[in-house]
């Protein structure tokens, strides 16, 4: 079963407390930022950045509304980003929680094909390779705390517990927001563990907000080119022979 986040963005307010607790609990450093002419900063994910709250104004049936949408890694059930390392050390989910993490085997690894399989282009690489992205504060968890995150969310926006339990969360609240938007919706339910719900077009909010293949658990097409490049490989030597 393992654990869930429901992640509610028609109650962020962008107040970037996830933001913040997220870099607090991981000890990471700050990141040099400029005047984008944006309060969202920094301009991406990073290495060091495995949160980041995403705003956008946008006009929705005549109307200018704020759009917050607090990006992390969706843990996916069938996660992509791992059948592509086949290496259990260096990317494995963890059977209590469900959390995909990544360890520093991750640098002997092709990072770039790893990070080009992920459907929603979450792992950063630091200058050796090694990736990283959000842990689902697994420590924490194993503790019986939340993740940092979570417990720092003044609006309820961020939720966390057991996968049904958050699944049905989702479900509820999903009827009750449809009533005054009915576009609302559940991003990729049945493929994360990361569950967004969005009053708008999930594109409204960020380019990678949806899967880049909607059918998240049957992308593998990196994990198959790295199946069958030994073969091509042979092939390509036998005719050169």
């Amino acid at each position: 079963m393992g654990k869930a986040f429901f992640i509610d963005t028609t109650v962020c307010t962008a107040c970037r407390g996830c933001q913040v607790a997220c870099k607090q609990w991981h000890n990471l450093p700050a990141e040099q930022t400029t005047n984008r002419g944006t309060i969202e900063n920094p301009a991406d994910l990073s290495f060091n950045t495995y949160k980041l709250v995403r705003m956008r104004e946008q006009v929705v049936a005549n109307k200018l509304h704020w759009v917050f949408f607090p990006e992390q890694c969706r843990h996916c059930v069938s996660p992509p980003c791992q059948d592509t390392a086949g290496e259990p050390s260096a990317i494995y989910t963890d059977e209590m929680t469900g959390a995909v993490l990544y360890s520093a085997e991750t640098r002997s690894l092709n990072a770039d094909d790893i990070i080009e399989s992920c459907p929603y282009n979450i792992p950063r690489k630091s200058e050796d390779g090694t990736l990283a992205k959000c842990d689902m504060c697994n420590d924490r968890v194993h503790n019986g705390l939340l993740p940092a995150c979570v417990q720092t969310c003044p609006t309820g926006a961020m939720n966390f517990g057991d996968d049904t339990d958050m699944r049905k969360l989702a479900d509820q609240r999903l009827a009750e927001i449809k009533k005054k938007y009915p576009q609302a919706t559940l991003i990729d339910p049945d493929d994360v563990r990361v569950i967004y719900l969005v009053a708008f077009d999930p594109k409204l909010y960020f380019e990678h907000a949806m899967a880049s293949n909607t059918d998240v658990g049957l992308t593998r097409h990196l994990a198959l080119k790295k199946m069958f490049r030994p073969l091509t490989d042979i092939a390509g030597r036998l005719m050169q022979a």
